[in-house]
């Protein structure tokens, strides 16, 4: 199974995503850290390592889709170009896709989680406010699970795993 948690940057999907990798005993993909590992090796930071990452999330989801395993993704997938790679990945190799839009409909919460929250390990920055309001992000289409995070990760995560059974 190939599942994609996608939203702006804080509304909880790391939250969400890596208990249920956990739970499910799947691989967890992050983006951010792959973005990351990028920049240490040189990469600058305005160019085109967005893409890249997603094209290395694909190969690494790929190879472990290949083996039967079950993938988790996390990624603010801003753009319907990049959602459809995953449902296109998911295709070619005849698994179950869930997709999991993620929101924080409570935009006072939203923003202190922003300006409070401290990076990843793997995470040298996190991004402002500013970053965040600026960012495109497409409407999503199609079948998903939309969870609210505003109230807390605990019942979204309960939604999640039963969108997942």
């Amino acid at each position: 199974m190939l599942i994609v948690f996608g939203g702006l940057p804080g509304v909880g999907k790391t939250s969400l995503s890596r208990p249920v990798a956990r739970q499910l005993g799947a691989v967890w993909l992050r983006i951010d850290a792959l973005e990351a590992a990028m920049w240490r090796v040189g990469l600058p930071h305005d160019g085109p390592v967005g893409l890249a990452a997603y094209a290395v999330a694909h190969a690494a989801a790929a190879g472990q889709l290949s083996l039967g395993g079950t993938v988790v993704v996390d990624a603010v997938n801003p753009v319907e170009e990049a959602r459809q790679g995953w449902r296109d990945l998911a295709v070619r190799h005849d698994v179950p896709l869930r997709l999991v839009e993620v929101v924080c409909s409570d935009p006072v919460e939203h923003r202190r989680r922003i300006e409070q929250r401290p990076p990843e390990p793997d995470q040298p920055q996190v991004p402002t406010w500013d970053d965040v309001t600026g960012l495109r992000h497409d409407p999503w289409t199609g079948p998903r699970l939309t969870v609210d995070t505003a109230a807390g990760a605990d019942r979204c995560l309960a939604e999640v795993l039963e969108h997942c059974r």
